[in-house]
């Protein structure tokens, strides 16, 4: 059996944000997210069991500009790295349901962001974009957690993906499969800091 993930999924997308010394300061910056530590694992029950597996973080760059809340860059998943440790369900994920001879990445672009932030680094975001998957966009907002001490950033997001609704081969055949898929990332980052602080008005 298959299943559709756009990890970003986003995998993250999660920052655009930017955080000083004090939590009432903010600035404008750029996010670059670490593959080797960011994890994207998907989720897809099924009538006996449900399937677990992972996808690989190509590369993640995100800025923002606190001042109006547009946010840029991409972040980028390697559909081909689709892995739940079962060969067959795999191929039929990657050939069937992704595709991913046509379509080989799976991308998230950020659009908006929009933060409230914490003490000691604490924030909630909220990043809106376009998922690109399987030759496709469509509109998602992460609701994004994390901590931000200095310049390196730890966060994580959870969503669904109704991959049938979009367009995709519903993989199931003895057993029947959910028509979405539970998607959680966790990652970290650095980011860039470029203009003057920002005030917010979230405290």
């Amino acid at each position: 059996m298959s299943f559709k993930i756009r990890a970003f999924a986003f995998v993250l997308a999660m920052a655009t944000f930017a955080y000083q010394a004090a939590p009432a300061e903010l600035r404008s910056g750029t996010l670059e997210l670490d593959p080797s530590k960011t994890l994207i694992e998907f989720r897809l029950p099924a009538a006996l069991h449900t399937t677990h597996g992972i996808f690989k973080l190509e590369h993640g760059t995100i800025r923002g500009d606190l001042g109006t809340c547009e946010a840029g860059g991409s972040i980028i998943v390697d559909a081909k790295s689709g892995d739940s440790g079962l060969g067959l369900r795999d191929s039929r994920m990657k050939y069937s349901v992704l595709e991913v001879q046509k379509y080989p990445e799976i991308v998230f672009t950020p659009r908006h962001a929009s933060v409230q932030l914490g003490e000691n680094g604490q924030f909630q975001a909220k990043l809106e974009g376009v998922m690109t998957i399987h030759g496709a966009g469509h509109q998602i907002t992460l609701e994004v957690q994390g901590r931000l001490t200095g310049d390196d950033l730890v966060a994580t997001t959870h969503f669904s993906v109704p991959y049938v609704e979009w367009g995709m081969e519903d993989p199931s055949l003895v057993f029947t499969v959910e028509k979405q898929v539970d998607i959680d990332i966790a990652t970290e980052g650095h980011i860039v800091w470029t203009g003057d602080p920002l005030r917010s008005s979230h405290k």
